[in-house]
C-alpha cells in the first residue's frame, strides 16, 4: 500500500479543484512554521517550548500571528492522541499506514477544524498545500479526502463516535483527554494517596489548557513589574498575555518567565529557617537556571553564598546566562552530581536538588513529553533520582537542609525516592506544608502531609513535589 495515498471512499467529489487551488495557495507563516516545529519534534526529539521562540523571533511574525502559531503547535501537540483516533475513523485507515510527515499535516489540520475558530475552507486548502510540500502530488488528494470528511461531521459527533471505539475507563479518559493510559494510571496513584482520586478527569482536562504566564521578581534586583499578583509566591507575578519580554525587567534579567511552582520549590528552601551570613548553598542539577537565580537573589539578601552545578556544558552555559545579572556571578560547576558528596562532603548548609524526572508535572508546557515518555523511563530515572539523594546528603553539613524537588506527581519519583533514603539515621523529614504556610500568600490546598504536591487543576502550577529534609546535627 502507498503510504499517505487515500482510497476512492476518502476522497471527495471536489478533491481535483481543491488540489488544484493548492498548487497556486500560500500558506500563512504561522501555519508553515507550526508544521516545521510539530515536525521538527517527531523526527529530531526537539523541544516545542525552546524551538518556537526562536523559530517566531526569525519569523518576525506580529502579535497576533505568534499567537496562533503557538496555539497550532502547543494544541496539536497535546491533543493528538484523541485526533489520531479522527483521522483513523476518517481515513478507515491505522494511523501507522499514513506517512508520519502527512499525519503531521492531518493532524494539525485537524485541530483547526475541531478546537479554533478557524474557516474551513482556509484550514483544508492550506493543508493540502503543506502536504505538497512535505509528501508526494498524491498525498494531497489523500490530505483533501479525509479533511473534507471530518468537516461534514459536528465535533461533538466526531467525540462520541472516538469514544465508542473504547472498551476500558482508561481507554476512554485516554481518548477523552489525549494521554497515555499508563500516565492517566500514574496520576490515580499519586491523587488516590490523597484520597482524591476523583479529581482525576480535573488534572487530565487541566494538561490540555494552556498554562497562564508566570513571572518571579528576583528579590533585591528592583525588578518592577506591571502585572498582576501571583496567587500564592510572594515574588511572583502573571500576565494576562503578550510577550514578556515587552517588560523591562524581563529583558534585563532582572526578573524571570518562571511557573509559580518552581518558584514555591526555591522559596521553600530559603525560607525554611533564617539565613546566617557566611551559610553555602548549592544547586545540584541546576540547568537551565530559572530556581538558581532566585537562590541567589535569597542568598544575597542573607548574605550566603551560591554555588550552581550542572553536568551538561550546554546546559550549564544556560545556567551562567540566567546568573549574569549578579556581579559578581555565582560560580557554576560542572561536576557529575552523583559525586558532588564524594568530593565536597558535609560542606553545605541548604542544597537544592531539582532531580531529573520525567516531567510528567508540566505536560501544559511541554505537551509532546506525554508521547515520548514510556513507563521505563521512571525506572531508571529513579536509580538516578536515589544517587542524587544520597550524594547531597552526603554533601550537606550537620543540621543543614535539601529540598528534594521534581517536576512530576509519579509515585515512583516522589514519595517512594524519599522513602528510600529514610534508612539512613542522619536524616528526617521537615514538615514543608508548615514552611510554605508561612511564605505563600494564599494557603495551599493540601491533604496533611510533610510534603507539598501541587497540581495544575487544583493549584495552577506545574505539578511539583517539594520535600524538605534535614541533617541531622
Amino acid at each position: 500500500m502507498n503510504r499517505g495515498v487515500g482510497n476512492s471512499e476518502g476522497r471527495s467529489r471536489d478533491t481535483d479543484a481543491n488540489t488544484a487551488r493548492a498548487k497556486t495557495a500560500t500558506v500563512q507563516p504561522a501555519r508553515r512554521i507550526a508544521l516545521d516545529v510539530i515536525m521538527a519534534v517527531r523526527e529530531s526529539d526537539a523541544y516545542a517550548n525552546l524551538l518556537l521562540p526562536v523559530r517566531l523571533e526569525r519569523a518576525k511574525l506580529s502579535e497576533a500571528d505568534a499567537a496562533l502559531a503557538t496555539e497550532l503547535t502547543y494544541g496539536t501537540l497535546r491533543l493528538s492522541g484523541y485526533y489520531d483516533r479522527v483521522i483513523e475513523l476518517a481515513a478507515r485507515r491505522p494511523v501507522a499506514e499514513i506517512d508520519p510527515a502527512i499525519l503531521d499535516v492531518l493532524r494539525l489540520a485537524t485541530h483547526q477544524l475541531l478546537s479554533m475558530r478557524v474557516a474551513q475552507h482556509a484550514a483544508v486548502d492550506e493543508a493540502v498545500t503543506l502536504a505538497k510540500s512535505v509528501g508526494s502530488n498524491s498525498a494531497t488528494g489523500f490530505v483533501n479526502g479525509v479533511l473534507r470528511t471530518i468537516t461534514r461531521t459536528p465535533a461533538e459527533e466526531w467525540r462520541e463516535q472516538a469514544l465508542a471505539t473504547t472498551k476500558t475507563d482508561d481507554a476512554r479518559l485516554s481518548i477523552e483527554y489525549s494521554h497515555p493510559e499508563w500516565i492517566i494510571r500514574a496520576f490515580r496513584q499519586a491523587l488516590a494517596t490523597e484520597e482524591r482520586e476523583a479529581e482525576l478527569a480535573d488534572v487530565l482536562a487541566a494538561d490540555n489548557l494552556p498554562p497562564r504566564v508566570s513571572l518571579t521578581a528576583l528579590p533585591g534586583q528592583g525588578a518592577g513589574l506591571d502585572s498582576s499578583p501571583a496567587v500564592y509566591s510572594p515574588v511572583g507575578a502573571t500576565l494576562d498575555g503578550g510577550d514578556p519580554m515587552r517588560l523591562t525587567a524581563v529583558r534585563t534579567g532582572r526578573a524571570r518567565v518562571q511557573d509559580e511552582g518552581s518558584q514555591l520549590a526555591a522559596l521553600a528552601l530559603s525560607r525554611a529557617r533564617p539565613i546566617s551570613p557566611g551559610e553555602r548553598w548549592l544547586d545540584l542539577c541546576a540547568g537551565p537556571g530559572g530556581k538558581a537565580a532566585l537562590l541567589a537573589a535569597e542568598a544575597r539578601i542573607g548574605g550566603a553564598i551560591l554555588t550552581a552545578n550542572e553536568l551538561v556544558p550546554a546546559r550549564a552555559q544556560l545556567v551562567r546566562n540566567a546568573l549574569a545579572v549578579f556581579e559578581p556571578a555565582p560560580d557554576v560547576w560542572e561536576l557529575d552530581g552523583t559525586r558532588i558528596g564524594e568530593l565536597h562532603p558535609g560542606e553545605f548548609d541548604r542544597i537544592l536538588l531539582d532531580a531529573p524526572c520525567t516531567g510528567l508535572g508540566a505536560l501544559r508546557r511541554r505537551p509532546e513529553a506525554r508521547w515520548r515518555k514510556q513507563p521505563r523511563d521512571v525506572a531508571d530515572l529513579a536509580e538516578l533520582q536515589l544517587r542524587l539523594l544520597r550524594s547531597a546528603v552526603a554533601a550537606l553539613k550537620p543540621g543543614g537542609i535539601l529540598a528534594y524537588v521534581t517536576c512530576s506527581p509519579h509515585l515512583g519519583e516522589t514519595r517512594v525516592a524519599v522513602q528510600s533514603v529514610l534508612r539512613d539515621p542522619e536524616i528526617q523529614l521537615l514538615d514543608t506544608q508548615a514552611v510554605l504556610g508561612a511564605v505563600t500568600l494564599t494557603p495551599l490546598d493540601l491533604p496533611k502531609s510533610q510534603h507539598v504536591q501541587l497540581w495544575p487543576h487544583r493549584h495552577g502550577t506545574d505539578a511539583m513535589f517539594i520535600q524538605l529534609i534535614e541533617k541531622r546535627g
